[in-house]
């Protein structure tokens, strides 16, 4: 589904991703892990064509389907205009959308349990509800991969929990590829089959979930101690930060 070889890829003149592998099969979830400034949107911008790379390969097999972290309109859209724009690349050039289209974006609303968002103004909605009618979008498209950034930043854990569950039953029975950011080593414990670990835009850790998410690698991920903690009696973990401190100096 997605295959890079010695990507390298300029931003502003400047380069951001240098020499990067990676390749992952049709019906894998791959999260995206790494500190602020790493890259990780200028490579989901990669995987979506935005940018385009400036030297190495990319080979992507299907149609890719994108949900931004934020997202603002100019204009008094409903939240059913937004997601029936998912359907552009089957409508045409001057292609209207028709009974089938309308089935297909409340099929994902009901799936999201956001039925009650369909008439209200998009630009009314909090953070967390637009998150969740973007992703309605991207799935309206009928997209092989679904490339998200940040998915569950703006939701509580209620609607984080909904999320993930939704990218795992996407997986199982639509054989859906997907990648998604997340400042959470928890998300990846969740429902990954692989993780990008990106410590800079040369160095990175990419593999198995299994193999690759572990106390040192988060802890030079993040150059912050990170320790594993473990749930008793639930066959479950997660990764939690030893904050330091250190050096931290404020002027009042």
């Amino acid at each position: 589904m997605i295959e890079a070889r010695n990507l390298t890829v300029e931003r502003g003149g400047r380069i951001i991703l240098r020499d990067y592998s990676l390749s992952l099969e049709r019906g894998r979830i791959l999260s995206v892990l790494g500190a602020n400034g790493v890259g990780k949107t200028t490579l989901i911008n990669t995987l979506i064509g935005v940018l385009k790379p400036k030297s190495g390969r990319l080979s992507i097999g299907g149609q890719v389907g994108f949900v931004p972290q934020l997202f603002d309109v100019p204009f008094a859209y409903s939240a059913l205009d937004i997601a029936l724009m998912g359907r552009a690349r089957h409508l045409g050039l001057f292609g209207a959308p028709g009974k089938r289209d309308y089935e297909i974006v409340r099929h994902y609303f009901q799936m999201l349990g956001i039925e009650d968002f369909e008439s209200r103004a998009f630009n009314s909605l909090s953070g967390g509800q637009r998150q969740l009618v973007m992703i309605a979008q991207a799935l309206t498209s009928e997209c092989d991969l679904l490339v998200l950034d940040e998915p569950c930043a703006a939701l509580d854990y209620k609607n984080q929990d909904k999320v993930l569950g939704l990218l795992e039953h996407l997986r199982d029975t639509h054989g859906m590829t997907i990648v998604f950011s997340t400042h959470m080593p928890q998300h990846a414990v969740e429902i990954a089959s692989d993780v990008l670990l990106m410590t800079s835009g040369s160095k990175y850790v990419c593999g198995q979930t299994e193999e690759a998410l572990t106390a040192a690698n988060l802890t030079v991920l993040y150059d912050l101690p990170i320790a594993r903690a473990d749930f008793g009696g639930l066959a479950k973990h997660t990764y939690a930060p030893v904050f330091r401190h250190d050096g931290v100096r404020f002027d009042v």
